[in-house]
């Protein structure tokens, strides 16, 4: 049985080169498939490439005192990323810190301006009737044919965008110039506040037979209608001073005013109540009319509940002269679309149509797909890192990386000499796979290289470099026990594989663990030592052992040349134990007479 056994150990060691062959078909591959890309160069994290991080505080809602909790602070980060996802800003990194903030990192790119605008507009989604509209003061009404590039209806004789169940049953009609007086628009929110606060028909028959509770409703409707007019009046939306306040705060149930731009002007607006929340939109997306004149559109879908609140709401404006037949689509108390309605919109589809650009489609198919957010927001700081900072972090991350290696090969030489001909190709084989597949990672993973992963690849320097000396050490406590090198390589290989993957494995399983537990920058730095370690049991088995393998048949190192870093004097060897025969006792024979 010992012979087959011997046979297949030989043969297993005659071609070491299989092995070496397919890391080398593996180096060509993923090097091939880095330049095939495009994608030469690692991406780079916002510290090294340069970018903005926004630190946002979230605010507690009236009545509302514990809304700040664990749940709705992810449900923000997650809407915040599909927000800039959404851009095709990938690389951005949201993520909360402590129990109140989420820290915003957009890269330094083409569209991180417009990230930063969508990620800071963070208060709650709301559809809300027009009541009144006007342009604010020095604002001249637009005279453009076409919608406005947010997609809302504009007072001027233009055609105001479409809102209907499909793109065939698009709404016709045009919108005229609101000829009213600001006396008129008075009274058409007086009694658009009345309607709303009046009992209806399904309120029991106590309440609405009572002329008191009639007569206090009408009241309090004239009194908030009072209100608002003044507010109204006031508010004069080309100055950012009141654009910062107007309708920030107020609650869904109330009605308030707001701003809107419409061709590069600020309308002021009288909104109601919010018929329907942005929660209830559950898809929307920009799509090109084909079929059309309409060009770009952006259509959406509602839930259940959603569905049923549109319909109503739009059964109510079909009813209503302009403006008031319009809803206005407001984000952060900004009215950011406007369109109008000829008809009850029922199915839960609906359609948003005008003179759209594809950016501007997109931008508000974002807003309304990702714009309500579980909380309000408040932005504490921002932070830019300059691109010239970003390269001075990049190059002293290098260099502390090019220090630790060149340390690393000085301690190979002068401690393992000739062995260091097999240690530091390993080394440079697990670079060039660190390198090649960090930047296939950055398209495929969004993977982007900040300091700390920096700071994970070069820790792995240690760790590669451990295997290497776990493995001449085995080795040389063979050639000590008095073995020549072959043999001594391949009895060394079991005992150091064993110890190789167990400590691999606890640095893998420290770096998954620290992935998990860990947010942001920390992740990249675990994502990059659990990389590097799993690279360096592929090194190990599929390049160092075969190398190693193959020189044992070198004279130089076979021969133990002192050089070799293998020399049987310096390292203290026993002589060859060889087998001896005990000496034959004495002959036993006859006994001489004489000498008993």
């Amino acid at each position: 049985m010992a012979a087959p056994k011997r046979g297949r150990s030989a043969s297993a060691q005659s071609k070491p080169g299989r092995s070496l062959a397919l890391i080398l078909i593996a180096i060509v591959a993923l090097t091939g498939g880095m330049f095939l890309s495009g994608n030469t160069t690692p991406r780079l994290g916002i510290d090294l490439a340069g970018g903005t991080s926004i630190t946002l505080q979230a605010q507690n809602e009236p009545g509302q005192p514990n809304a700040i909790n664990k749940a709705n602070m992810d449900t923000a980060v997650a809407i915040m990323n599909r927000r800039v996802n959404g851009l095709g800003v990938s690389e951005t990194e949201v993520q909360t810190q402590g129990t109140s903030n989420i820290i915003v990192n957009i890269p330094k790119g083409t569209n991180s301006e417009e990230a930063r605008q969508q990620v800071g507009t963070t208060a709650k989604l709301y559809f809300r009737p027009v009541l009144a509209q006007e342009a604010s003061t020095g604002a001249a009404p637009s005279t453009s044919p076409s919608a406005s590039s947010s997609g809302s209806s504009s007072p001027s004789s233009s055609p105001s965008p479409s809102s209907s169940a499909s793109s065939s049953e698009k709404a016709t009609g045009s919108s005229s110039s609101p000829s009213s007086s600001a006396t008129s628009q008075g009274r058409a929110v007086t009694d658009a506040l009345k309607a709303d606060s009046t009992p209806s028909s399904s309120t029991s028959p106590s309440s609405s037979s009572s002329p008191s509770a009639s007569s206090s409703a009408d009241a309090a409707a004239t009194a908030e209608a009072g209100k608002l007019q003044a507010q109204y009046a006031a508010l004069d939306c080309s100055k950012s001073s009141q654009r910062a306040t107007a309708g920030k705060t107020a609650k869904p149930s109330d009605s308030t005013v707001a701003c809107g731009q419409i061709d590069g002007a600020w309308y002021k607006y009288v909104l109601g109540p919010a018929a329907v929340d942005g929660t209830e939109v559950k898809k929307a997306q920009a799509v090109f009319d084909t079929q059309g004149a309409s060009g770009w559109q952006v259509q959406m879908n509602f839930n259940s509940s959603g569905a049923k609140k549109f319909a109503d709401v739009t059964a109510s404006l079909a009813k209503n002269q302009q403006p008031q037949n319009e809803f206005g689509i407001v984000l952060d108390g900004e009215v950011v679309s406007s369109p109008y309605v000829s008809q009850s919109i029922t199915g839960g589809q609906a359609e948003i149509s005008g003179s759209f650009k594809q950016e501007e489609a997109q931008s508000l198919a974002n807003m309304l797909s990702y714009g309500a957010l579980p909380l309000s927001f408040k932005e504490q700081s921002v932070t830019t890192v300059t691109a010239a900072l970003g390269g001075e972090q990049l190059h002293a991350g290098l260099l502390a990386g090019a220090i630790g290696l060149a340390l690393v090969i000085i301690y190979l030489v002068a401690f393992y000499r000739g062995l260091s001909l097999v240690a530091i190709p390993s080394l440079l084989v697990s670079a060039i796979l660190t390198y090649t597949i960090m930047a296939l990672l950055g398209p495929a993973i969004h993977f982007a290289l900040n300091l700390p992963a920096v700071c994970g690849a070069i820790v792995a320097i240690g760790i590669t470099a451990d295997s290497f000396i776990v493995f001449f050490e085995r080795i040389r406590d063979e050639i000590r026990e008095g073995r020549t090198l072959r043999p001594a390589v391949e009895r060394a290989w079991p005992r150091a594989r064993r110890t190789i993957l167990v400590s691999d494995f606890v640095s893998f399983l420290a770096a998954a663990v620290l992935f998990i537990v860990t947010v942001g920058k920390v992740q990249g730095f675990a994502f990059t030592l659990g990389l590097t370690t799993v690279l360096d049991v592929v090194v190990v088995f599929l390049f160092t052992k075969p190398l190693m393998t193959i020189l044992a048949r070198r004279k130089f190192f076979a021969g133990g040349h002192k050089w070799s870093g293998l020399d049987p004097t310096g390292l203290g060897a026993k002589a060859p134990l060889r087998r001896t025969r005990r000496p034959a006792g004495p002959v036993a024979g006859p006994v001489d007479p004489k000498e008993a």
